[in-house]
């Protein structure tokens, strides 16, 4: 149990994750002045949550482990694709069931929902969720470390535990 406690990486990614997808509900407050908390547990939209995950992990693993490591090419290279088909292939697929939508007829609208649109990424919104992973990532790694050495500096637990 410690162990997941203590990684410090995988927190931190998550964190940045966390952190995109909240700041979803931020921008539609300021910029669309709505509060749309569905935009907590939704796909797509500014920034991308699935990359700042990918780019905050794989900075991470890159900190901690070396960036000439073959564990951070591992990373490197599936944050890469995970960014490509954000932007590529899901965004295709979101621009497909639009379009799919907008083929209904009255006949087939009353007997099937329509397609979720909003699946991909624009390629901004790819770029500035990657930057949003290292960014807290590294400096939460840097400057406060795991949950378990947060708890033990906090005198929740002890060290030996």
């Amino acid at each position: 149990m410690i162990g997941i406690l203590d990684n410090a990486v995988l927190w931190w990614a998550l964190a940045a994750c966390g952190i995109a997808q909240l700041s979803k509900l931020l921008i539609e407050l300021v910029v669309h002045r709505r509060w749309n908390p569905r935009v907590l547990i939704e796909t797509g939209g500014m920034p991308s949550s699935h990359s700042a995950l990918m780019t905050g992990c794989a900075a991470g693993i890159g900190w901690t482990l070396g960036f000439d490591g073959g564990l951070f090419a591992l990373a490197a290279t599936l944050c890469f694709v995970v960014l490509y088909d954000a932007s590529g292939v899901r965004r295709a697929a979101g621009l497909t069931a639009a379009r799919v939508n907008g083929l209904s007829t009255a006949e087939s609208a009353t007997e099937a929902k329509p397609l979720k649109e909003n699946l991909g990424h624009t390629r901004l919104e790819v770029l500035v969720g990657s930057l949003i992973g290292p960014a807290v990532a590294l400096p939460g790694l840097v400057l406060v470390g795991s949950p378990w050495q947060l708890a033990i500096g906090w005198g929740l637990v002890s060290p030996l535990s």
